[in-house]
């Protein structure tokens, strides 16, 4: 038989041993415990008890009973039958251990022990070396007594979670991050250098200490930080090239604003004109204010003289210079002066489902019902004044013998929104960048007698009361099949309540139904931009109505502005330094339009307001090009529209 000696000796092999000999003090951690190999005798701070079992050598390795020494260090002790393994739970820690498995979890983390734990007589045996480390505990050996060491004072930890101070400005928050493994409340605290507010730049340490419910005192935790110098606002600053300038003369604004810490968040011209350039003279005053990141601002005014001389007229400013997409002011009466070019159309066969009547919704149902088969676009435009959250869906049932396959491709939505003009503008601009996109079709079979949901993303969001809704959607399906635009509430299965729920009435004013011939190419041959021209759409007589077909009350119905039609114009002669434009006849309009396969939004930051405006959709270079301009009208717009072609004005100086 070995002798205990060396059975001693080979069970701290692993342990972080203290000199031979050495005596464990109350100064190395504020509570002691004291046990010895083959004993059940356990000494806490000079008082002593009696262990489950004796402490055990086993592979060379000293183990200890679970239970038992983790109560001596205040550990509450369970079993978790579901993973059969023994728990053990202080305030701060939760470790948990298996019989013969290695692995160890501390606070949700896996440790590996260099030997597993093992059962003896109903006791949880675990090594000592990863009780100490789990436990951050000191290890020692006097002669055959194995001391743990181990502290139970409160942290006075504690965080400064403003990231920048400045001297006399900042508020400063401290987050607390002190613990107290005992679970004790804190009674008291000490601070010495916190302040709210520093009023002196430069290093300062902040110390804290906190007092348990026990009496015990942490020790000291400091914080470093630096205070900056008190921030100075930013300083604005602009020029331009000189002080006078003539009418319709662009003029560049240079910002030389400054900041001490280069963080200019925000800047705000007064009196700077749009485009750039003053259409009336005498004395323009420009305010700049900036402000940067802490909300300080500064501001600067300067004047600008503009003379009665002439440079460019309104008009002749915006073709040169407005940006597409944007705005500019035109005579809406000479417009008409402008000969209008002819144009022929050709259609294709494409389906076209519009369902916009009723437009106001009162009631849950079903708003268009049709069954059909191939390629169908779809166009949705409603508003909700039922009164309480409603979605949209489409639904897809399939009444044949087998499985139907059916995609999505290009698709747009706009709102839900209180303002039309922004549902139908963003569903347009949502559907041309989609195609411009070539969106990857998504399949979906249907099997017989099954009933779908399409589009998913049309009823991601409730249409809340007073809210409109729009949007556009390519489908195709190899097999016929039944399509219906349902409403209900928002909590409502639409699949489940489908038949229950009865057909919309038509309101009398706007249009329901299927159409053909809802592609439509036109191809202009005409040599456009030398003179002023203008083309006209909406207009009912070369861009006629599509008739169609009302499935859900039998009724003829005629598709009034042609809302939801893909035309495609092909311009095959452009001439060299032409601006095309987009001029409303008919009221406000906005949309989008996709030029030489580029989204064009009409207009960037607004709407065409009536026929005195223009945006700029293209303009040609130095050479004749050939002009490629794909659309569909924007519901909740007005028809006709005006496409021009003006010739730009020389460059002057």
């Amino acid at each position: 038989m070995k002798s205990l000696k060396w059975l001693l000796s080979l069970s701290l092999l692993a342990a972080p041993i203290g000199v031979a000999g050495a005596s464990v003090s109350a100064a190395q951690g504020a509570n002691q415990l004291i046990l010895k190999l083959n004993s059940k005798i356990m000494i806490k701070n000079g008082v002593s008890s009696m262990s489950a079992q004796p402490v055990t050598a086993k592979n060379g390795t000293s183990f200890i009973p679970l239970k038992s020494v983790a109560a001596q260090y205040g550990y509450t002790i369970s079993y978790d039958a579901k993973t059969r393994e023994s728990v053990v739970k202080n305030p701060l820690h939760e470790f948990r251990f298996k019989a013969d498995r290695k692995t160890i979890t501390r606070d949700g983390k896996a440790v590996v022990a260099p030997l597993a734990p093992f059962a003896l007589n109903g006791s949880m045996m675990v090594p000592i070396r990863t009780w100490s480390n789990m436990t951050d505990s000191r290890l020692n050996l006097t002669g055959s007594t194995i001391t743990l060491a181990w502290s139970t004072k409160p942290t006075a930890n504690f965080e400064v979670a403003t990231s920048k101070i400045y001297a006399g400005q900042t508020i400063v928050t401290y987050v607390d991050r002190s613990t107290n493994q005992t679970g004790r409340p804190f009674v008291n605290e000490h601070w010495t250098g916190k302040e709210e507010i520093f009023y002196e730049a430069g290093i300062h340490t902040i110390t804290r200490q906190v007092q348990d419910a026990a009496g015990e005192w942490s020790d000291p935790y400091s914080v470093t930080i630096e205070v900056l110098p008190p921030n100075q606002p930013p300083v604005a600053d602009f020029k331009v090239e000189r002080e006078t300038y003539r009418i319709g003369e662009k003029i560049l604004f240079t910002d030389l604003s400054m900041d001490d810490e280069n963080a200019i968040v925000k800047t705000k011209y007064t009196g700077r004109p749009e485009g750039d350039a003053y259409f009336e003279p005498g004395e323009k005053s420009v305010t700049l204010e900036v402000t940067d990141s802490h909300g300080l601002t500064g501001t600067v005014t300067k004047t600008i003289t503009v003379t009665e001389e002439v440079l460019y007229t309104k008009e002749e400013f915006g073709r040169l210079f407005a940006n597409v997409g944007d705005k500019f002011t035109v005579n809406g009466a000479a417009v008409l002066q402008y000969p209008s070019i002819k144009y022929a159309i050709q259609s294709d066969t494409a389906q076209l489902v519009r369902s916009n009547s009723p437009e106001t919704l009162i009631s849950e149902g079903i708003a268009y019902e049709d069954q059909l088969t191939g390629p169908v676009r779809f166009l949705f435009h409603n508003y909700n004044q039922i009164g309480y959250p409603v979605r949209m869906y489409l639904l897809a049932t399939n009444r044949n013998g087998t499985t139907a396959n059916v995609n999505t491709s290009s698709f747009g939505i706009g709102g839900p929104d209180a303002y039309v003009e922004n549902t139908g503008k963003l569903s347009v601009v949502r559907y041309l960048q989609s195609i411009a996109n070539n969106a990857s079709p998504n399949w979906t079979a249907v099997k017989p007698g099954q009933t779908v949901v399409l589009l998913p993303e049309l009823s991601k969001v409730p249409i809340k009361a007073n809210q409109i809704y729009s949007a556009y959607a390519d489908l195709y399906s190899d097999q016929e099949l039944v399509y219906d635009v349902v409403v209900v509430a928002a909590d409502k299965d639409p699949i489940a309540y489908l038949p229950w729920l009865s057909v919309m009435p038509r309101d009398g004013k706007h249009v329901r139904g299927t159409f053909n011939n809802a592609n439509r190419t036109i191809e202009i041959d005409d040599r456009l931009g030398y003179e002023p021209k203008r083309i006209t759409l909406g207009d009912r007589t070369m861009d006629s109505y599509l008739f169609g077909y009302d499935y859900t009350s039998g009724v003829n119905e005629l598709n009034v502005g042609n809302f939801g039609v893909m035309y495609t114009m092909k311009l095959n002669h452009v001439a060299p330094n032409t601006v095309i434009a987009l001029n409303p006849r008919g009221g406000v309009y906005t949309g989008a339009f996709l030029v030489n396969g580029q989204l064009v939004t009409v207009t960037n930051k607004s709407v065409l307001l009536n026929n005195s405006e223009a945006a700029v959709l293209y303009r040609t270079g130095s050479a004749e090009e050939t002009v490629e301009i794909k659309f569909t009208l924007a519901s909740g717009s007005f028809l006709p529209l005006a496409m021009l072609f003006l010739p730009m004005p020389e460059v002057r100086y």
